[in-house]
C-alpha cells in the first residue's frame, strides 16, 4: 500500500552510505555527535534515541548549552523540561519541545510519570547569526504539529504545511508511522542534500532496509528518500542544506569558531554563577 508521495519525487531514491547503532547508556542512546556521523549530517549534531522504562518520575540534571538548538519529540510517554529563561511544561506524545540556547541556557528535564518514554533529542548546530543570540523557547502540543500524510512536521516544512517552530531556514525534521506493508517516498526540498533516517520502533525492508534502533545517513545529493514498512513502524528523518562551518566543541557547546566558543562558554559560566547565588541549581 502507497501513502502517496511528496512532491515530485525522483525515480531514483539515494542510498545508504552508512550505518550506526550508537553507544547505549541505560534507556538513551546516542546515536550522532559531531566526533562521528554529526560531522557528515551538520548541521545535526547530536542525536539521543530515548527509551526509558521507569515506576515513576526521573529527572536529569541541571546543565548549560551553547551555539545549539534541542528539540526534543515523543513517540510514547511525556517528559518534563525546564530551562534558566522561565520555560517549563510538559511534553505529552506527539508534542514538541524546542529550545534555543543561543548565547546561553541551563536546562533539566525527565519522565514525568511512570511507563516508558520513548521518543529522540536532536541537537542542532546553529547559523553565526544566532549561535550567540538570545535564547528562545517553543512548544507546541500535539494538535499544533501539521500532518503531511504519515509524516508529522516538527522541524521546517513540507510542501504548504509549515511546523510553528521557529528553526533556521534550511532544514525539516519529520516523525512518520507507516502500518506494515505501506510504503513513503519524500522528496527532500532543493539543496537539501545531508539526509538521514531513524528507526525507534519496527523496521523497514526495500532496497535500503533499516532495523530498528539503528541510524542510517544517505549519500549527499537531490534524490527521493524511499521507505516500505515490513511491519508497523515509527521512524524519524532529518534534511538540510550543509552546515558550511567547522564544529568548533566544548564540553556543552558547539560554535562556528574558536572566539565563539569562547563567548559562549563565557556566558553560560556566568548564568551558572546567577543560578547558584539564586539556589537554582
Amino acid at each position: 500500500m502507497d501513502s502517496g508521495y511528496v512532491g515530485t519525487v525522483s525515480e531514483a531514491g539515494r542510498r545508504v552510505v552508512g550505518r550506526t547503532r550508537g553507544q547505549g547508556h541505560g534507556g538513551i542512546t546516542r546515536l550522532m555527535s559531531p566526533s562521528d556521523v554529526g560531522e557528515a549530517l551538520k548541521p545535526f549534531v547530536f542525536l539521543d534515541r530515548i527509551e526509558v522504562r521507569a515506576s515513576g518520575p526521573m529527572q536529569m540534571g541541571w546543565h548549560p548549552h551553547s551555539g545549539i538548538a534541542t528539540v526534543s519529540y515523543l513517540f510514547e510517554g511525556a517528559a518534563s523540561y525546564e530551562e534558566s529563561n522561565g520555560s517549563q511544561g510538559v511534553i505529552p506524545p506527539g508534542g514538541v519541545e524546542w529550545m534555543r540556547a543561543g548565547g546561553g541556557v541551563w536546562h533539566t528535564g525527565g519522565s514525568a510519570g511512570a511507563g516508558t518514554l520513548r521518543g529522540y533529542q536532536l541537537w542542532v548546530a546553529l547559523p553565526a547569526a544566532l549561535e550567540n543570540g538570545p535564547t528562545q523557547s517553543r512548544y507546541l502540543a500535539p494538535d499544533e504539529v501539521p500532518t503531511v500524510g504519515p509524516a508529522r512536521v516538527i522541524l521546517g516544512r513540507v510542501g504548504e504545511a509549515r511546523s510553528p517552530v521557529p528553526s533556521p531556514e534550511g532544514m525539516t525534521y519529520l516523525a512518520v508511522s507507516l502500518a506494515a506493508g505501506e510504503r513513503w517516498a519524500y522528496q527532500p526540498e532543493a539543496g537539501h542534500t545531508v539526509a538521514f533516517a531513524s528507526v525507534h520502533t519496527g523496521a523497514l525492508g526495500g532496497n535500503e532496509p533499516i532495523a530498528q534502533g539503528e541510524l542510517v545517513v544517505f549519500a549527499e545529493g537531490d534524490g527521493a528518500l524511499r521507505f516500505e514498512a515490513k511491519v508497523a513502524t515509527d521512524f524519524i528523518v532529518g534534511t538540510a542544506v550543509k552546515h558550511p562551518h567547522a564544529l568548533v566543541l566544548g564540553r556543552y557547546s558547539v560554535h562556528t569558531s574558536a572566539a565563539a566558543l569562547r563567548e559562549g562558554e563565557a556566558s553560560i559560566a556566568g548564568l551558572g554563577r546567577e543560578l547558584r547565588a539564586r539556589g537554582r541549581i
